[in-house]
């Protein structure tokens, strides 16, 4: 494999895209009446959505914690593993901790689900295994499987992070539909960067 030629290194980037594509699309399936009832829970929350995971999971938590605030959800991410510091005191019992996590068993997000659990916060799983101790602590689970061929060795995490990606941004727009979540509401918390400046000329007229 080390001495692919040009034109077979640009066949298996194509090849790559397509599988992570398949990936993406395999998660319509998978959708259920559960999604549904985890969007209704998130919208009924009083406090905010932390968000929390590990690895590659942990940079997905930070990405849909960003993405939720820009949909009118108040929502940050946490860190699991400084929270198992002290840093859980930040959880209050009006918040949902939404917890990305494929296999459910890393000791370290389970020990600080627990802390949200016994600080009385509502848990989302959002994993392949819902039968897992994270799945079976949690009030509700996002049940996301990944095909095999979607990451490398079947671990590192590519394809699969794409469909989390994907269901987490199925969330985002049903609450931001639910809320009524306005352009306007949006161009408030964002007048910054190029966003900002399309949005003020739009103000405008421009």
């Amino acid at each position: 494999m080390g001495n692919l030629t040009t034109e077979q290194m640009l066949a298996r980037a194509r090849q790559i895209i397509a599988s992570e594509g398949q990936a993406v699309l395999a998660l319509e399936e998978q959708l259920s009446v559960d999604l549904v009832a985890v969007a209704r829970l998130m919208l009924n929350c009083q406090g905010h959505i932390l968000t929390a995971g590990a690895g590659t999971s942990s940079a997905m938590a930070q990405r849909f914690a960003h993405l939720l605030a820009c949909c009118g959800t108040p929502a940050l991410f946490i860190s699991a593993a400084n929270s198992i510091h002290g840093g859980s005191g930040a959880i209050s019992a009006k918040d949902i901790v939404y917890i990305i996590s494929k296999g459910g068993q890393s000791t370290e997000i389970n020990t600080f689900a627990q802390i949200a659990k016994d600080r009385g916060a509502k848990l989302i799983a959002h994993t392949e295994r819902p039968d897992s101790p994270l799945g079976k602590l949690s009030d509700a689970v996002v049940h996301v499987t990944a095909p095999e061929h979607a990451d490398p060795y079947g671990m590192i995490a590519t394809g699969s992070s794409l469909m989390t990606g994907a269901a987490c941004d199925v969330l985002c727009v049903l609450l931001l539909e639910l809320r009524g979540y306005t352009k306007e509401q949006f161009g408030h918390t964002h007048p910054g960067g190029a966003v900002g400046v399309k949005i003020e000329a739009e103000k405008r007229g421009m």
